[in-house]
């Protein structure tokens, strides 16, 4: 049951201001409902990962509160920004500004009401740090006359980081909700944390840059062939096999029965190449040159006389680490490497057996 207006000792104004909240609250679900998706679609159209989206309808209670605090400064309720309230928690300080510019795009600003706390902070002082837009929906977003007024009022969204919001959170519970007056030693304790998040959030954006720039770096050494220069990892095996440095080996290893060739991912084989001691993407491109002969070889062994008419695309990769294996350590390496690439069983001690013999064959050719 809805609490009687004149129970909130609110004077003439503000109950009236209250009043036409309560007439025009399904316009403020559904303004909630309408922003939330386009701001929610144009993040993963713009391949913006943040760490939440959320939002609210101020209730009852709390604007009565605001209107017992402040009531003669609005006119009306149009006058109040805040009713309908958006939070994007995004996890980098550089993507707050490239979410701002999403909101510019999706919705109207009102630039006079809006402030960027970040600015508001001097230099040698920490806090509340967070970009607040007050916006408006525009018509060609979204309007409908079931919802009279809901391109008219204003909403804001606030935009801020992980970090900045677990900070925003413990000095508002902690201080602003509290009602109580917070002793100094307090506030101080608080301002130092918001220091040592502040450092933390420049800290894992040059971490990430850093990463970034790594990886760029990488990419580009492969596409020119410096292989000796780039580590064996997940991000350079991957740029590796891009190159297709193996088709031509499965080209002739499928020309041997005519076969057709279904592609499949060589992923799976990172974790096999570290364990034969591989540390560079040069030491697998002088693993490919010394053992494609014999990987060729092997595989006349194993489908020659056959009607194997399909192979998969890590054949060749897979024999070439085979040869290899048997260079480093014969049926016991063998062995190992298909331990590693299928999981231990004793599958895989036959299937060495029979491999180790082929090979040994091959090379007392």
């Amino acid at each position: 049951m809805k609490k009687a207006l004149d129970n909130y000792g609110l004077d003439l104004h503000g109950t009236m201001i209250l009043e036409d909240y309560r007439d025009n609250l399904p316009t403020f679900n559904k303004m909630k409902e309408v922003i939330l998706k386009a701001l929610t679609d144009c993040l993963k159209h713009s391949n913006i990962v943040v760490s939440g989206v959320e939002g609210r309808v101020k209730t009852e209670s709390s604007l009565a509160g605001k209107l017992e605090l402040k009531g003669q400064k609005y006119r009306d309720l149009t006058d109040i920004t805040d009713i309908v309230g958006v939070r994007i928690i995004s996890f980098y300080t550089e993507e707050v500004d490239k979410i701002a510019a999403l909101v510019d795009k999706l919705f109207k600003v009102d630039w006079q009401n809006s402030v960027d706390k970040r600015k508001q902070l001097g230099k040698d002082t920490f806090g509340y740090m967070s970009l607040h837009y007050i916006c408006r929906i525009p018509d060609t977003l979204f309007a409908d006359p079931a919802y009279p007024g809901i391109n008219e009022y204003r909403f804001e969204v606030q935009m801020r980081t992980a970090l900045q919001h677990v900070w925003a959170t413990m000095n508002h519970d902690t201080g602003y909700k509290s009602g109580v007056e917070v002793p100094p030693e307090h506030i101080r304790s608080l301002t130092r944390l918001a220091g040592i998040l502040e450092l933390a959030d420049e800290e894992f954006s040059r971490i990430r840059k850093e990463i970034t720039d790594y990886r760029r770096k990488a990419e580009q050494l492969v596409k020119n062939g410096s292989f000796d220069e780039v580590s064996l990892n997940g991000d350079t095996w991957r740029n590796y096999l891009d190159l297709d440095p193996f088709g031509s080996l499965n080209a002739k290893i499928a020309a041997i029965n005519q076969a057709e060739i279904q592609q499949l991912s060589g992923m799976s084989y990172l974790e096999p190449l570290l364990q034969l001691e591989l540390k560079t993407l040069g030491d697998v491109e002088a693993m490919r040159k010394n053992c494609s002969v014999r990987a060729y070889q092997l595989a006349v062994h194993q489908i020659s006389g056959t009607d194997l008419d399909i192979i998969a695309s890590t054949l060749g990769l897979q024999n070439i680490c085979i040869v290899h294996a048997f260079d480093l350590g014969g049926k016991k390496g063998i062995e190992h490497f298909l331990d590693t690439l299928n999981g231990p069983s004793q599958y895989n001690a036959e299937t060495a057996e029979r491999l180790f013999t082929s090979l040994t064959n091959i090379h007392n050719m």
